[in-house]
């Protein structure tokens, strides 16, 4: 049994989902510039870390890798590979990640555009499916979709300005029966290369900082998919939703997120600091002292509350993991396979990396957002304006 509950945090909407009367998921409805298209302009270009900086915005400037420039994103000279971009070049831009302190905001040319069984990314090649779906499947879609595909990109090649796309065939997909697949995933192929032709076709008379392409981040309904899409990954069917409820008490556990110390059922706890650089997370017995494996079955537990502390805090890039010590290799692998398994759960990648010798795990998880101290600085802000128009 889960429940979506659709509620607000300090007047911002947020969607939140609760599988057996915990916490599992939060989604702040916010606006936000993550996967929007602009027209740039290169302010300057940083010749140490290879970047250059683009000005998309008349008061919002974001640094752009220079490797992997795609041609047909660069609009006011023929640009091709080995080419260099230049201080007032013009230049197609998606945001990939906003600027959290002294970070700028990045950009890149590889503009993404997703449909619902379909992501097509300009710049990138061959087929591919969401890491979320079995080896065995990704493989059989792959192949199944893979011969018609590329027929279809050949004739779409002019639109695209000679620059090469690539599919990822969405985790949706597997939704659907066999029989129909292919031409689903199809359908949504073309209807996303509709959307990203005619960016690329306008963008040419249009003025740098025009707004090419708005993404969804403050549609109450893409929340509410993806909150269901997390359910239906762990096996749910049955859903309930439901609209303003006061019951789970819902900012006072954003507000426990908040904070570094997280104990659990057995009198153990764990430590959660987020760094600049990393995110570094500390298990300990603490008052857990029964039993002659006590370490396991800590490590056990901690493992389970530790990845939904990560996804509801959205900690992303380098996380490392104190585990309590174990001798016994068995009981090592038997960590790692767990970790493993909830990395697979989570709806952002999240990659096992390694334990060293120091006894650290490493794991890797994609930056999608701010984390959810950043994003709560930004809510805090809102309400800040809001009282001052007032």
């Amino acid at each position: 049994m889960a429940e979506i509950i659709v509620s607000s945090y300090k007047e911002t909407p947020v969607v939140t989902t609760f599988i057996d009367n915990k916490l599992e998921f939060l989604s702040f409805v916010r606006d936000s510039e993550i996967h929007n298209i602009y027209v740039g302009r290169v302010d300057h270009i940083v010749k140490n870390i290879d970047a250059a900086f683009v000005k998309y915005a008349e008061d919002k400037i974001g640094y752009l890798p220079l490797k992997n420039i795609t041609s047909a994103c660069v609009l006011n000279k023929k640009y091709s590979t080995g080419d260099k971009l230049c201080n007032g070049d013009i230049v197609l831009v998606q945001v990939e990640s906003e600027a959290v302190k002294t970070k700028k905001t990045k950009l890149t040319t590889n503009l993404s555009i997703p449909g619902k069984y379909a992501v097509l990314t300009l710049g990138k090649t061959g087929i591919g499916a969401s890491v979320k779906l079995s080896d065995s499947l990704r493989y059989k879609y792959t192949e199944l979709v893979r011969d018609d595909y590329f027929g279809f990109l050949n004739g779409i090649r002019d639109s695209l300005y000679d620059s090469d796309i690539g599919l990822i065939i969405r985790t949706e997909a597997s939704e659907l029966d066999e029989k129909v697949l292919k031409d689903e995933v199809l359908e949504s192929c073309k209807e996303t290369a509709d959307i990203l032709c005619n960016i690329l076709k306008l963008s040419r008379n249009r003025t740098i900082y025009s707004l090419m392409y708005k993404a969804d981040n403050n549609d109450l309904d893409t929340h509410i998919k993806k909150a269901t899409a997390f359910i239906k990954n762990r096996g749910i069917s049955d859903i309930n939703l439901i609209e303003d409820s006061c019951i789970y008490g819902i900012p006072s556990k954003i507000e426990e997120l908040c904070r570094n110390k997280v104990w659990l059922k057995s009198g153990a706890f764990i430590i959660i600091e987020q760094l600049e650089s990393f995110n570094a997370i500390d298990v300990n017995t603490g008052k857990a002292i029964k039993g002659k494996d006590i370490g396991e079955a800590v490590n056990n537990e901690a493992a389970v509350e530790i990845m939904r502390q990560i996804r509801l805090r959205n900690l992303t890039g380098m996380i490392l993991i104190d585990f309590i010590n174990m001798n016994d290799e068995e009981q090592r692998q038997k960590l790692i396979d767990k970790v493993k398994k909830l990395c697979k759960q989570d709806p952002i990648h999240t990659s096992f990396i390694d334990i060293t010798g120091l006894g650290i795990m490493e794991l890797i998880r994609n930056k999608n957002d701010k984390s959810l101290k950043e994003i709560l600085k930004d809510v805090e802000k809102a309400v800040d304006n809001s009282k001052h128009q007032c």
